[in-house]
């Protein structure tokens, strides 16, 4: 009992303490405070963002389905240690669709709170390493933050293909090698099994490797890895890329996504090479963006087998898809952007051969860290039914 006052008196002398004084911070998107040591040896960014989204969609002309949820609700933290050449960042997700894909198995029942957690090390002149958990060297719409995207969700290319998070290292280079033309160079090795799996290495491990040109130099705020032309590029600028991902004996059905292929042996797993490769770019002027994105997957033998030979059920998703989108943002920040999405599935799962057509509005209040999203799609799915779908987000970022 007395432990029980004591905590609550202290409580209560908190809450006096904090309501007695204001706490001011910066201004509303760059952060709920900025903390710096004393003696200049750290600094923390602490910040919050959450979204709001309500969709429906109609199959034959019917309702099928409608909801409203919490898509996203995450908490991020960054800034330095030690020295301003050692950065860090670490972001959790605490929605349910941020923690889903807990297995007893690979994950011991535990939802996946962390997304990023990582340090990068500017050791030598233009040269980064990245040591921890993040986001792989993939497609561009995933390297683009969910916070900063130009429509209301990423595309069925990205649903399908991406590599998502993985942990282990990277090594980053640029150089210029005449006046403000920069090429940008990653190489990536990891796991190969997704975030947050505690079961080890069950294959082998995962490489990509990647080349991005910027003809005309860096985008403003790095806008080549950000939705609409919200800085409104006063020159044109243009970044093309691609990369190459082995994944050396793949345990799941896209790469480092997807169902465990599970046999029929005692804890057995079965493994496949899988090789996925991705050409995108972005182009910005003037409030005019484009982006499109291009993704190839095949593998060794696509068709899981147990060690009989036997079909298991499980099958790689291999296939390919072509993305495109652009947009046109007024003087109002009112933009309205159109996407195209080909997704085009191998004969074996050919089912989830899909085109979408999207034509979406935004309202950006104060840039990407408070705004308003509609769109509306049309997607033609060939082995079923048509479907059309309506979404509308607000996104809330301190």
């Amino acid at each position: 009992m007395n432990t029980r006052l004591t905590l609550l008196g202290v409580a209560m002398l908190i809450v006096t303490t904090l309501g007695a004084q204001e706490i001011k911070t910066g201004a509303f998107g760059k952060g709920i405070f900025n903390v710096m040591g004393k003696d200049s040896t750290f600094s923390m960014k602490f910040a919050v963002r959450f979204q709001l989204l309500g969709y429906s969609s109609w199959i034959d002309d019917q309702p099928a389905d409608l909801n409203f949820l919490v898509r996203r609700s995450r908490l991020k933290l960054d800034g330095f240690v030690y020295s301003p050449k050692l950065r860090y960042k670490f972001e959790a997700g605490f929605s349910n669709r941020d923690m889903s894909g807990g297995s007893d198995d690979f994950t011991h029942g535990s939802p996946r709170f962390i997304m990023d957690a990582f340090v990068d090390w500017n050791f030598y002149k233009n040269l980064i390493l990245r040591v921890g958990q993040g986001k792989l060297p993939g497609n561009r719409e995933r390297i683009i933050s969910s916070a900063n995207l130009q429509l209301v969700d990423r595309s069925l290319l990205n649903g399908k293909f991406n590599i998502d998070r993985d942990i282990g290292f990277q090594l980053k280079h640029y150089f210029n090698p005449a006046g403000n033309f920069m090429v940008r160079e990653i190489l990536s090795v990891s796991l190969g099994e997704g975030r947050n799996v505690t079961t080890g290495n069950l294959g082998g491990l995962q490489y990509v490797g990647g080349v991005e040109i910027l003809p005309f130099g860096n985008f403003i705020s790095k806008g080549d890895y950000k939705g609409a032309d919200l800085k409104r590029e006063p020159t044109p600028k243009l970044a093309i890329a691609a990369s190459y991902e082995f994944n050396n004996d793949a345990v799941r059905t896209r790469s480092n996504q997807g169902k465990y292929m599970l046999i029929d042996d005692d804890n057995g797993i079965y493994k496949t090479n899988i090789n996925t490769v991705f050409i995108d770019g972005m182009f910005k002027y003037r409030g005019y963006s484009l982006m499109f994105e291009y993704a190839n997957r095949s593998a060794d033998d696509a068709v899981a087998k147990n060690s009989d030979g036997t079909a298991t059920g499980d099958i790689v998703e291999v296939g390919n898809s072509f993305n495109i989108q652009s947009g046109y943002l007024f003087k109002s920040n009112w933009e309205i952007t159109g996407r195209y999405t080909d997704l085009n599935m191998d004969s074996i799962s050919m089912q989830n051969s899909k085109d979408m057509y999207t034509l979406g509005f935004s309202k950006y209040i104060v840039g990407h860290k408070l705004k308003v999203q509609s769109d509306f799609s049309y997607i033609k799915t060939y082995a079923s039914t048509d479907e059309i779908l309506a979404r509308l987000q607000l996104e809330v970022h301190f």
